[in-house]
């Protein structure tokens, strides 16, 4: 039985909690996808924008932390905490609000939609503390992208906007409208003007870094975990059948020809061409660019790593070795796995969250783990990819007063109070008594109304840095920090670090078209013979005018 989407698994770092990676690219990975604030954003050209000049943007740095963590974060990993806190801080004492005026926002949501502004006692106990309304219209994030070009184009925008990362990246000509609809925030986050709002001054450097178009700090970051998704197995299964993770590309398919068996509706994969392409050492920085070590700058789809990749994912799909709902890429790869037909998968850190949140009370042995890092001949350093600095951009409206926009300044500085506080609490939770009870450990434990009420919105308009709690993972937050810990020395390097990009939109074009030709090659709809002629064609449309495009923004900032 298909499981169903519930507001348990989403929490205030739990917008994904159950969209994992998905809503990011096809099942195939993001081949060649746009980078940075989106295709063409700067006109057809594209743009990079040189670091010393972000730096000079950036608000000053000063972190807040209320509990000291159980297990530190290796080498910028997300640090872990083992309990929940019993004494929680009231991080944000002044009430943030001060005119009464109602605050329009919108922001995507996955799942039932909560009740709305009125009928909601969670919306209500937040607004009070905030001491000025917000009113969410909350869309599908499904079809989030779609309603963003309309009001866009409308130029119709609410007072704050919420937009997911993957989202800004496919707007055409997204600085154009940044710059025609949203405040510049440089006049009040530049610098110890960031001070001001403590908790924003809190959020990473490396998130404010994306929060920049034509040359001026637009938006509020929501900060990502760094890790862009991992590669998870069913242990409990794998327990079973006697199987242990791969260490090698070997390892991999001679797993699959192991487990699969059709008649017990049992196969190895879904369409794990991320984890294929990563395992043969196929570039990843920016959606598939590297700097070579003399210099030269090749896309993916160039290299021999890539062809390896396609020509063994190719070979898992020939051999049944691929789940048959995936070959259409319509088959729902959370409800296969977690249902046990499918025994390996690629998804977002907050899909291994969502399933926690669900599956155990439904099969109480499911025991969701990932791959620690390997390579493909078990020898070659492995390589992890990196996730995009920042899940979510939270924008002000341009037409606003400077009073007006001080106090949307100071909500969202509120709605990013960290682990340990009272506000934070608030937002995951609700209010104890009426959306939760407290476990024996002291854990909050939604109930009906809280699973009903309580919504992730708030969360959206700012988030604190990114950690692991047994509020999200439960007893797997060792499990996670281990893998982070494991994981962050392989983070792959990406040479346009700290670069701002806009690309050519001749080169975003290219993305969906060149997907789907990579997607029928591995289906076995198209020989594979033809991977040649779809990399020429590439060049030839665009490709290198990317090549172009990154080697100059490297040069410019003297790399």
């Amino acid at each position: 039985m298909k499981r169903p989407l519930t507001a348990a698994a989403v929490d205030r770092r739990g917008f994904l909690s159950l969209l994992g990676v998905g809503a990011l690219a096809t099942t195939s990975g993001g081949l060649l996808a746009a980078c940075g604030s989106g295709g063409g954003g700067a006109g057809d050209q594209g743009m990079a924008t040189q670091t010393d000049k972000l730096l000079q943007l950036m608000p000053t740095y000063k972190p807040v932390e209320l509990i000291p963590p159980d297990i530190a974060g290796v080498g910028g990993a997300p640090n872990g905490y083992l309990s929940y806190p019993r004494n929680l801080v009231q991080a944000i004492t002044e009430t943030p609000g001060t005119s009464g005026k109602e605050i329009s926002a919108m922001a995507p949501h996955w799942g039932t939609v909560p009740p709305a502004l009125g009928g909601n006692a969670y919306y209500d106990a937040i607004n009070t503390r905030l001491g000025v309304p917000v009113k969410f219209s909350l869309q599908d994030g499904v079809t989030y992208y779609e309603k963003l070009n309309t009001i866009l184009g409308a130029k119709d925008v609410p007072e704050v906007l919420s937009i997911p990362s993957w989202n800004v990246a496919g707007l055409a000509h997204f600085s154009d409208a940044a710059e025609a609809l949203f405040t510049d925030l440089t006049p009040h986050l530049q610098g110890d003007k960031a001070l001001t709002y403590p908790m924003l001054a809190n959020l990473p450097t490396k998130s404010w870094l994306e929060c920049i178009w034509n040359g001026k700090l637009m938006a509020v970051p929501f900060p990502s975990d760094g890790f862009a998704w991992g590669f998870f197995y069913r242990k409990d299964i794998f327990t079973k059948l006697g199987a242990v993770p791969p260490t090698t590309a070997q390892e991999l398919y001679d797993l699959g020809k192991a487990v699969t068996d059709p008649n017990a509706k049992r196969w190895a994969f879904g369409a794990i061409t991320w984890e294929v392409e990563r395992l043969f050492g196929s570039p990843g920085t920016q959606e598939g660019w590297r700097k070579n070590p003399d210099g030269t700058v090749v896309n993916k789809i160039e290299t021999p790593e890539y062809a390896a990749a396609i020509e063994f994912m190719t070979k898992l799909f020939t051999d049944g070795l691929v789940h048959p709902e995936m070959m259409n890429s319509t088959g729902d790869a959370k409800q296969l796995f977690n249902s046990g037909e499918m025994l390996m998968t690629t998804d977002g850190f907050g899909g291994w969250e969502g399933a926690l949140a669900t599956e155990p009370a439904i099969n109480p042995e499911f025991d969701m783990q990932p791959v620690l890092p390997y390579s493909h001949d078990g020898k070659a350093t492995p390589i992890i990819r990196g996730g995009g600095k920042v899940v979510f951009y939270s924008f002000i409206r341009k037409d606003l007063s400077e009073d007006r926009v001080k106090e949307i300044l100071r909500v969202m500085n509120w709605c990013g109070a960290p682990y340990g506080s009272q506000e934070a609490e608030l937002i995951q939770f609700g209010v104890e008594g009426q959306h939760f009870t407290r476990g024996a450990d002291g854990t909050p434990v939604k109930n009906d109304l809280g699973n009903t009420e309580v919504a992730a919105p708030y969360a959206g308009i700012s988030g604190a840095p990114a950690i692991i709690t047994p509020a999200k993972y439960f007893d797997k937050v060792q499990a996670r920090v281990d893998w982070n810990n494991a994981a962050m020395p392989f983070m792959e390097k990406d040479p346009w670090e700290g670069i701002r990009l806009e690309i050519p939109s001749k080169v975003a074009a290219l993305k969906q078209p060149t997907e789907d030709k990579i997607n029928d090659i591995i289906r076995g709809r198209t020989p594979l013979s033809e991977l040649e002629s779809i990399k020429k064609e590439w060049l030839q449309k665009g490709g290198e005018e990317g090549r172009e495009f990154y080697a100059k923004a490297l040069s410019d900032n003297g790399r």
